[in-house]
């Protein structure tokens, strides 16, 4: 491993003399491009050792500096390569210099107009918001990011799979409105696909719930939309959830309601979204008399 780090420093260092010995008037006049595409090679080649010996700061320092210098010849492909190996080195250490090199990466690759790169990319930044950094607001505005480009490419199941984090989170910070209008438009368009239409049902019932974090009523309405647009939806074991929880709900019965949950889980398990959005709904049994 020491060794490794060793060499590393050492590939840095002559790649620093190599790329030096390009410069300048007299670096320029002879054989200044293929010494920078060398010095290029021995940034990755460092960078490759310092990997070897985990070292990642250094890593993502090593693929940044190669990074530079490509964009310096004009090969931007190579450069937003780097730029990604960088990020996925900085990712283990330091996650703010992670999202940086590949927002870096995400500019020259839709700069070339590869967008499915592009979202590709987004993704990882909206991973390292959701997962290192805890920064939902942030997660939630690259997975929109992704599904836009996604939906440019008429990548639509990719671009789905990303609203449906936005809109998971966007309920989770109790942004009913917009979590139902995400999975009610990913329903219809699993219903048009007859490989994802049964996926429907999980999506129209996550929509139904959101609409009972806001209003009883309008969850009510929302279920007849369902139905009249999804005819097997109302066979479903999410169905006759909502429809006790409903009845609970207009009861004022917190016990019905657990009962409800707890019969529902036994077949289904319930898990850490659904557990925190049904717990919400039931306080409103005792918090809000309006619901009677």
């Amino acid at each position: 491993m020491a060794d490794n780090e060793v060499k590393g420093k050492q590939f840095m260092a002559d790649a620093d003399k190599k790329l030096k010995s390009s410069q300048g008037f007299f670096g320029s006049m002879f054989g200044g491009p293929q010494k920078q595409e060398e010095a290029c090679e021995l940034y990755q080649r460092a960078a490759n050792m310092f990997k070897m010996a985990k070292k990642w700061q250094e890593a993502g320092d090593a693929f940044c500096r190669a990074a530079t210098v490509s964009i310096s010849l004009d090969s931007k492909h190579e450069a937003a390569t780097s730029y990604v190996d960088a990020g996925s080195c900085y990712k283990k250490v330091d996650p703010k210099k992670a999202i940086s090199s590949l927002q870096q990466a995400i500019e020259i690759y839709t700069d070339k107009g590869k967008f499915t790169m592009a979202a590709k990319h987004y993704i990882s930044i909206a991973e390292i918001y959701e997962n290192e950094l805890i920064e939902l607001d942030k997660a939630i505005e690259n997975y929109e990011k992704a599904a836009d480009f996604y939906k440019g490419e008429d990548s639509n199941s990719s671009a789905n799979k990303c609203l449906l984090k936005v809109a998971m989170y966007s309920a989770q910070q109790m942004n009913y409105s917009k979590a139902c209008q995400i999975y009610e438009e990913v329903a219809s368009s699993a219903m048009d696909n007859s490989l994802l239409k049964y996926s429907a049902k999980d999506h129209f019932f996550k929509a139904a719930l959101c609409h009972l974090c806001i209003d009883l009523q309008n969850a009510q309405l929302a279920l007849q939309r369902y139905n009249d647009s999804f005819a097997t939806f109302a066979d479903s074991r999410e169905y006759k959830l909502l429809q006790k929880l409903i009845g609970a709900l207009e009861d004022q019965n917190e016990d019905a309601y657990t009962e409800a949950v707890k019969e529902y889980d036994s077949i289904s398990r319930l898990d850490q979204w659904l557990t925190t959005i049904l717990l919400r709904i039931k306080k409103s049994i005792s918090s809000d008399p309006d619901l009677r």
